[in-house]
């Protein structure tokens, strides 16, 4: 059996963003939801991909289904709960820059359980990828992302895991033990350095790519930010330099990276081009507004690579 979709678990959410029109009463509609931004992430470069998740009974789940039907993300995988609401989040500007305003508590996919997960299907997948806020949840949703992760291992499905840590979903302590349990039991680290060094008090990106790879993890892309990204395996470790951007919104870039990251491994490339491919993308995806509008598909990114050299 060839093994080639990609798994992505967590919560899927509708954006509204402030425009400035009409002394900022004007919400420009759009999407976002970290998971669900990786997987399109990962199919506009040309990967097979599928959702796993629970959208309500309503307006905005039947917006994300017909998003991700354009983006040809499979969401089969995604539970209609009619007792529970699809997730929204506003994003507003002002003196203090955007803040982000979130309506998630009791979401559907909060509501998710174990029993909810297609066991066949993550058994199939090359890779399931989660989250630190698929694990921040609830409760429930933390049971359902181990379990999820169980099954994976069980039947050597790689598992992909990016910290995203979100203080306001649980405090540190209890961020710091459930983040370093998944990081145990993943195969693709995927942190940023803000949250790495939160969780461990490190901040040396090397030091840190170390300790990742010292808790199990067989690969680690760091995301450094403005200084590019680290990615390293216990054989090879490369420092991949920023790609040249003008940026003007860093929204969704990390989960633009570990998307197109993911997909280029599973594709068959190494870790030195799949980190390039992937810094790339992510820089593309700052020059547009929005988690999801902006995230370039392979051409672009594959274009920028060529003018800049480095492919």
């Amino acid at each position: 059996m060839t093994r080639r979709e990609i798994l992505s678990l967590g919560e899927p959410m509708v954006e509204f963003n402030q425009t400035g029109e009409r002394d900022g009463r004007v919400y420009l509609q759009g999407f976002g939801g970290d998971t669900s931004n990786f997987a399109i992430a990962a199919a506009r470069q040309g990967a097979r991909v599928g959702v796993l998740s629970a959208v309500g009974d309503d307006p905005y789940g039947r917006l994300l289904r017909t998003l991700w039907d354009a983006e040809g993300v499979d969401h089969a995988g995604v539970k209609t709960d009619a007792e529970a609401f699809t997730a929204i989040y506003f994003v507003t500007h002002g003196v203090r820059g955007h803040e982000f305003h979130f309506y998630r508590r009791g979401s559907a996919a909060s509501r998710m359980a174990p029993a909810d997960l297609p066991r066949e299907r993550i058994a199939q997948a090359a890779v399931l990828h989660l989250s630190g806020i698929s694990l921040a949840l609830s409760d429930s949703a933390r049971e359902t992302g181990f379990a999820a992760i169980a099954q994976a291992r069980a039947a050597g499905v790689q598992v992909s895991f990016d910290t995203n840590l979100r203080l306001k979903l649980w405090p540190l302590a209890q961020a710091r033990e459930v983040m370093t349990e998944a990081l145990r039991r993943c195969d693709i680290a995927l942190p940023s350095l803000d949250d790495i060094t939160a969780l461990t008090g490190l901040a040396d990106a090397d030091a840190l790519a170390d300790h990742v790879l010292g808790l199990g993890a067989r690969v680690v892309a760091l995301k450094l930010g403005a200084e590019g990204a680290l990615v390293a395996s216990a054989k090879e470790r490369h420092r991949i330099a920023p790609f040249a951007c003008t940026p003007v919104d860093a929204t969704g870039a990390g989960d633009t990276f570990g998307g197109a990251f993911v997909a280029r491994l599973v594709a068959g490339e190494g870790l030195l081009s799949a980190g390039r491919y992937a810094a790339a993308a992510a820089a593309l995806s700052t020059q547009g507004f929005g988690a999801v509008e902006p995230i370039p598909h392979a051409a672009a990114v594959r274009a920028a690579l060529e003018r800049e050299g480095t492919r």
